[in-house]
């Protein structure tokens, strides 16, 4: 029997990943919008707004149990949920011009798992130290009571983070301070509880431990940002016709025939991913930024010009190996790929801004009955009944009155009232049932069907709208 090897596996154990600190002007820019993504997200729902008397007062509300979506002087009501869909649409697009411009620039500087990676790996320096005291207690196999107590600790302020985390989104679906004492005192919904639970351990699992692997694994973008990229996108490259031949050198030393790289390892010992950037565009890499600082700190140490790993496209990489000047950065950024994106993200905000704006603070919908469409009263005249549903989206109660245009022989009645008029709750859809009776004799007898239009007006604003619908029925 021939000797074998056997089938390589295509599965292999993770390797825990240990960035070294790094500083420069792209860890300084992770940092504050690392600051401002998570002051927006813990701090929003405590912002307070004014709406009167009988509305919350909360700024940023998803209020499931009543079906609307307060956004400071912004409320959507369910039948708006293309507002939503729009902004959605538009974040789509959004992420489709910044990559096209910049790579995964979304990924590795604002996606929320970055975000909250980049907080656990703080706090884990903080709590074990940098990258080669985290290894040495990675790499010690004996659990004695210093390894102990260093990992119970960071363990419970990443659960703290996670749980304030999950606390903080359960706040968007209710009123923050209530909810936050009903909490305390053991009296909230069990869903609360739940909800909380459950973000409060993918929290702590996807930052604390999975990371890169959420990334390289279950995160779809990574395998369809090739679609947006061209040879004109500024990604994150290595200049390896600056850089190779590699090989070790100090400062003032002079090497004939040797590159700037001299083989550090800088760049690959601060990737949140682990990857060596040398190697060329990987399906890993997020864009962070992070080797480009360390890189420039090792130049400016042995007194070479920075810019070794730099943001570069694939076009201007091959100017510089024929010894011409870059092209200008506007000339990556405006070009017919981005300015298509951009025109349809300013399409479709144009568009929302435009239906915001024209959109009434009164509403109206018909709804005929259909069993039986019409009805012959004992005195010969024609009724058809209809619901119609009065939408009041102010913050007060507002009288409307009703009235019909069609036929002059027809007429209007209410149900439960003698009037023509209806008081409406402030922030509210009352449902009305609505009859409009033709006398005998006088429904049309040539059509099944007549067209009949039903206004409804705000008496305190004079504002109006309506709503087109028919009446069935052939007179006699």
């Amino acid at each position: 029997m021939s000797d074998s090897k056997p089938a390589p596996s295509l599965y292999a154990a993770r390797e825990p990943i240990f960035p070294r600190r790094v500083s420069g002007k792209f860890r300084n820019l992770k940092w504050y919008i690392m600051a401002v993504t998570l002051g927006i997200y813990y701090l929003t729902p405590w912002i307070r707004w004014d709406r009167g008397p009988s509305l919350p007062d909360q700024a940023v509300l998803l209020d499931l149990a009543n079906r609307r979506f307060y956004f400071f002087w912004i409320e959507i009501w369910p039948h708006e949920f293309y507002f939503v869909a729009g902004l959605l649409i538009m974040a789509g697009l959004g992420l489709f011009l910044f990559t096209s411009a910049l790579g995964r620039v979304w990924c590795g500087y604002a996606c929320p798992q970055t975000v909250w990676t980049d907080l656990f790996i703080l706090v884990e320096r903080w709590i074990e130290g940098d990258r080669n005291a985290r290894l040495r207690l990675h790499r010690q196999k004996k659990m004695d009571f210093r390894k102990a107590r260093l990992r119970v600790t960071k363990w419970v302020a990443w659960f703290l983070i996670g749980l304030a985390t999950g606390g903080a989104w359960v706040f968007y679906f209710a009123d923050a301070p209530t909810l936050a004492y009903d909490l305390v005192t053991l009296n909230a919904h069990p869903i609360a509880y739940s909800t909380m639970l459950i973000l409060t351990a993918t929290t702590f699992l996807f930052g604390g431990f999975a990371r890169e692997q959420i990334c390289i694994y279950a995160c779809p973008w990574p395998r369809i940002q090739a679609a947006m990229m061209d040879e004109d996108t500024l990604t994150v490259g290595y200049r390896e016709w600056r850089g190779e031949p590699r090989g070790k050198l100090k400062k003032g030393q002079v090497a004939e025939g040797q590159g700037d790289c001299i083989d550090c390892m800088a760049c690959v010992n601060v990737c949140p991913v682990g990857i060596d950037i040398r190697d060329g565009q990987q399906m890993e890499c997020i864009t962070c930024a992070l080797c480009i600082d360390a890189c420039d700190d090792v130049m400016a140490k042995i007194g070479k010009p920075r810019g070794l790993i730099d943001y570069m496209a694939l076009s201007d990489e091959t100017l510089e190996r024929e010894g011409q000047p870059p092209k200008n950065i506007w000339k990556h950024i405006l070009r017919p790929r981005t300015i298509m994106y951009t025109s349809m993200w300013s399409l479709v905000g144009v568009g929302l801004l435009f239906a915001l704006f024209i959109r009434s603070d009164i509403e109206l919908t018909v709804a005929p009955e259909r069993n039986p469409t019409f009805v012959t009263l004992s005195d010969g005249s024609i009724r058809n009944t209809y619901d119609v549903r009065l939408r009041n989206k102010h913050g007060e109660d507002r009288v409307f009155k009703l009235s019909i245009k069609g036929d002059p022989a027809m007429r209007l009645q209410l149900e439960g009232t003698v009037y023509h008029s209806v008081n409406v709750p402030a922030d509210t859809a009352l449902l009305q049932r609505v009859y409009i009776v033709s006398a005998k004799g006088s429904a049309p007898s040539q059509a099944s069907s007549t067209p009949v239009r039903i206004w409804v007006e705000d008496l305190i604003n004079g504002e109006r709208a309506h709503k087109d619908t028919s009446f069935n029925g052939k007179g006699n």
